[in-house]
């Protein structure tokens, strides 16, 4: 007998606003903090929060510097959170399949 599909979901990239910051930075090179703030509407310390556990599995990477005279922070997917995010989108499919959708 072949596994549940709910197994395949990771729970690092699973959570609602983490699944959106990953593939909100799939779509682009890097995003810049602020567009992520508003495009998931939350707060700067809960994206923060959100940030750090995909940063410290390795999914995503931070980059600070300044635009212009303004301080900036952008947020990459990396390789790895590519992978992670494919991954959970396969079991997400193999569930809608499962339930005939």
């Amino acid at each position: 007998m072949s596994e549940h599909p709910t197994a395949g979901l990771d729970d690092v990239v699973h959570q609602r606003h983490r699944l959106g910051i990953l593939t909100v930075t799939a779509e682009a090179d890097r995003v810049e903090f602020g567009y992520l703030k508003s495009t998931l509407e939350l707060t700067a310390g809960n994206l923060s929060r959100h940030i750090a556990v995909l940063e410290e599995a390795g999914l995503v990477a931070v980059e600070k510097g300044y635009e212009g005279r303004r301080p900036r922070t952008w947020v990459g997917i990396t390789a790895e959170g590519r992978g992670a995010l494919a991954r959970e989108m396969a079991a997400l499919r193999a569930l809608l399949e499962r339930h005939g959708r």
